[in-house]
């Protein structure tokens, strides 16, 4: 179990984090609100000892920003001050702290509290690794296409194994998702599941960030620093966006996955390390090997064993079990509403629409349609513009060919537009696609669109 320990009296942090290290778990320090929030979000946190009163904010905002709907993280708060009062304790239970301890902290009394939340954590993870075996997945992919069914038998026959993964696919088809998956159906499902975005780490951090360092590596290196694939020991590291790690770092990375050793900088010790690692990216790396941007031995190493999930549009069977499942999430997570269907012409429009964020898009389109929503049911009205143009374009181009009025020009037109309309219904939304079908640029698509739709509202289609 991983713990945090959150004061700004640096004592009391070195006398927290060592009873808590005595005990068997692991232990991180946080003196400020915002360091806290640095570590909080990674995600691998079990429980977070938060002192109420910090330096730049309040120890119950912490909790409560951290326990509201949809952050997606699971950390348990056991609440530290030195102000008793009821109406304290009471205030932190309500924003979500499991427990609340007065200083000077007991160490016995601390060390039962961990261990009751440590049994708990043990079988919350039992129950979720017993349903990932029953169900076959979690997450949003337990659905009934061909390409997906496919996606998890290859998910449950590698869970079981240390072995390395690729996942492919564009963004937002939930790489993150079966990464996770993969982690909650192995055995090490008890232990950090670590993800790390590599893009969004700056290229002059991503060493020390990934290996740690040591006291005194640099100038402000204060004290040592675990990095994330030491904190991912016996669990699960997660690199996603893996196409864009520099090639110097790529190296470093295939040195750890043959040896399963890091060094941390400015250390001359290496440590043993036990992290599977599952990768992710929307590029195509085997052309990144060809253009000398990627190493080849790394892509194999990577590679081993490879999942790709299609996007959305290839498999629009999934649309409507999706979109049902999405909005049941909604209503699980809200007390706002909680009946709500979905207008069957609406669903139709959902499935023709081509998703270019695949389902991230399709998430936030039905969550803004589960706010918008009036008499327990959402309609087209509830659909953002550019899925309700869709719909309008679509319709009024239909009516247009059927009607075959006016002169020669506006017949052609006409003409044109129903071919338009077959060539966007053939390459399932896709207008991108569809123009190139046409042989024409998507901006002269786009520009003919408009012009039909100017002709609809002219002749009161």
């Amino acid at each position: 179990m991983h713990v945090l320990v959150i004061d700004d009296e640096a004592a009391l942090r070195q006398i927290l984090s060592s009873l808590v290290s005595r005990a068997g778990y692991s232990v991180d320090t946080a003196a400020t609100a915002s360091e806290a929030t640095a570590k909080l979000v990674r995600g691998d946190v079990d429980v977070a000892l938060c002192d109420v009163r910090l330096p730049d904010g309040d120890g119950i905002e912490l909790v409560r920003s951290f326990k509201a709907k949809g952050s997606g993280i699971d950390t348990q708060f056991i609440m530290v001050t030195a102000f008793a009062s009821m109406e304290t304790a009471v205030e932190a239970l309500r924003a979500g702290a499991t427990d609340y301890i007065v200083k000077p902290v007991h160490s016995e009394e601390l060390l039962h509290r961990l261990t009751q939340i440590d049994a708990i954590s043990g079988l919350r993870a039992e129950n979720k690794a017993l349903r990932s075996m029953v169900t076959g997945g979690t997450g949003l992919y337990q659905f009934i296409s061909p390409s997906m069914q496919q996606v998890y038998r290859l998910v449950n026959k590698v869970a079981a194994t240390n072995s390395t993964v690729l996942i492919t696919g564009e963004s937002g088809t939930g790489k993150g998702v079966i990464a996770r998956s993969i982690h909650e159906q192995s055995p090490r499902a008890v232990f950090p599941f670590i993800p790390v975005n590599c893009s969004a780490i700056p290229e002059n951090l991503l060493e020390s960030e990934f290996f740690g360092y040591a006291k005194g590596a640099f100038t402000g290196a204060d004290k040592a620093h675990k990095g994330l694939f030491a904190q991912a020991d016996r669990g699960t590291i997660f690199l996603d966006e893996i196409g864009e790690l520099p090639l110097h770092l790529q190296t470093k990375l295939l040195h750890v996955i043959e040896d399963k050793q890091i060094r941390p900088l400015g250390s001359e010790q290496t440590r043993s390390i036990d992290a599977r690692i599952i990768a992710a990216t929307n590029r195509n790396l085997e052309a990144m090997v060809k253009e000398n941007k990627f190493r080849e031995d790394l892509y194999f190493r990577l590679s081993m064993f490879h999942i790709h999930i299609p996007p959305l549009r290839e498999r629009r069977s999934d649309i409507v079990s999706l979109t049902r499942h999405l909005l049941q999430n909604n209503i699980g997570a809200s007390s706002l509403k909680d009946v709500l269907e979905i207008d069957q012409d609406t669903e139709e429009i959902l499935q023709s629409y081509s998703w270019p964020g695949n389902v991230r898009q399709l998430e936030n389109v039905i969550n803004r349609a589960y706010i918008l929503a009036d008499g327990g049911r959402i309609t087209l009205a509830d659909m953002p513009p550019e899925i309700s143009r869709q719909d309008a374009t679509t319709k009024g181009i239909e009516a247009i060919v059927e009607r075959g009025e006016g002169n020669l020009r506006d017949q052609m037109r006409w003409i044109e537009a129903g071919i338009i309309a077959k060539a966007i219904d053939e390459a399932d939304g896709d207008r991108k696609l569809a123009a190139q079908k046409l042989g024409i640029g998507l901006s002269s698509l786009y520009r003919k669109l408009e012009e039909l739709a100017d002709i609809r509202s002219i002749r009161g289609i």
